[in-house]
């Protein structure tokens, strides 16, 4: 069975959300063809050393710290940009780490996080309509017909960024001598949602120690929000692969659907198989979280809870931008804590949208821009960000709640 054969197998029998229209499939068959035979970006070994990390932060013997860009672009996949998200993200490991006397997992939404699902198919500007921004996996930012028009040839594209980014990845944390806080100081991980299952399934590979198959287009892939469904082709992909998976929980989530969810993709209760990554709101995480983390917990599921602080604390501003609030984000993740020590479980870890630069995207924190700054350096291809010193800011008060 091929890789594409092996990934596609449930494919065609359930539904498959948030996939692309691309108006010429002979061109996507001959893509997918190629990254069929293409060198695997991440390795089983590499998956499973992940898995007992995740492991033990499931257990409660570890924190898990995974951030990175809303969606990586093309233009943003250079070394500099690479190098400062990684010493970002391992400044605010070690200072988790020293707060909580705890082992930090250091997971970045990188090397592969180039597709993004829409709450609408097509975007209108002054009477123009297009299809939305996808990715840069799918079709460009730029709002023109041309840009806009799902190309297959992007997904090679973004498959030799995201290989280039992995080596970076390996030669920085391999101690190469780059002067990043990360060179030599531990492992790090990639990981990205696993949202296009046409790359997905031609990224599938058969680990030829075990014969079970990996998605290795990274170590950790997740679920979002909007493609958890039982019945969907992303939590068949998911319950097929060998690697640990992530799964968004949203507002709207019950504990019925997250006890069918852990049946279907952590069937044997495995520590490090799923890690199940919180998106309720400021307002809204200290009435929903305690239903789901206790009967998740009554029905035996050794799961790792992640707070996402991020998507459920979005607003526009007065000028039109679409932003979040350093206070409202630090709210959830507070929310997140009290929950778990009141329930005498463990507050697993942080999932965060930032950025190793100062742009002005998130409002607020010590020295944080304000609404008037937002157009100053707002750079996102989607979502926005926290910037380096929000990022850091916050990584100190979740030390500061460790301690606690």
């Amino acid at each position: 069975m091929t890789a594409t054969e092996l990934g596609s197998a449930r494919q065609d029998v359930v539904p498959a959300a948030q996939q692309p229209q691309w108006p010429d499939p002979t061109a996507l068959r001959h893509v997918l063809a190629d990254l069929s035979a293409a060198p695997p970006l991440t390795l089983p070994a590499e998956s499973d050393r992940l898995l007992d990390r995740l492991a033990a932060v499931a257990r409660g013997e570890a924190f898990l710290l995974q951030g990175g860009d809303c969606a990586e672009t093309l233009e943003g996949s250079g070394a500099d940009r690479v190098r400062g998200k990684l010493d970002t993200l391992h400044r605010m490991a070690t200072a988790v780490g020293r707060a909580g006397s705890l082992p930090v997992v250091e997971v970045g939404r990188i090397a592969g996080q180039y597709a993004k699902p829409r709450s609408r198919p097509t975007e209108t500007r002054d009477g123009v309509t297009l299809p939305s921004y996808r990715g840069d996996a799918v079709n460009g930012l730029e709002f023109t017909a041309r840009a806009r028009a799902a190309d297959p040839e992007r997904l090679r594209r973004v498959h030799r960024a995201s290989a280039a980014t992995v080596e970076l990845i390996r030669s920085l944390t391999a101690g190469s001598g780059t002067g990043t806080a990360s060179t030599g100081a531990q492992e790090f991980f990639t990981s990205h949602e696993a949202l296009l299952l046409e790359y997905e399934n031609a990224m599938t590979r058969r680990d030829p120690r075990t014969g079970r198959p990996y998605g290795l287009s990274g170590h950790m892939l997740w679920i979002g929000e909007r493609t958890r469904g039982l019945d969907g082709a992303h939590v068949a992909f998911a319950a097929r692969i060998a690697n640990p998976i992530g799964v968004k929980l949203g507002p709207t989530t019950t504990a019925d659907e997250v006890l069918a969810l852990v049946d279907r993709v952590d069937p044997h209760r495995e520590p490090g198989r799923l890690t199940l990554i919180t998106r309720m709101g400021a307002d809204r995480v200290r009435d929903l979280l305690p239903d789901l983390v206790e009967k998740v917990t009554a029905g035996g599921a050794q799961v790792g809870w992640v707070c996402d602080p991020m998507h459920g604390n979005t607003f526009q501003a007065p000028n039109g931008y679409k932003t979040r609030a350093y206070g409202t984000v630090l709210d959830e993740v507070r929310g997140f804590f009290e929950v778990h020590r009141s329930l005498g479980t463990h507050p697993g870890g942080l999932h965060i949208e930032f950025t190793g630069e100062y742009v002005t995207e998130c409002v607020g924190g010590t020295d944080g821009p304000r609404l008037a700054d937002l157009p100053s350096r707002y750079e996102t291809a989607c979502d926005p960000r926290l910037n380096r010193g929000q990022a850091l800011e916050l990584s100190d008060a979740v030390a500061e709640l460790l301690r606690g």
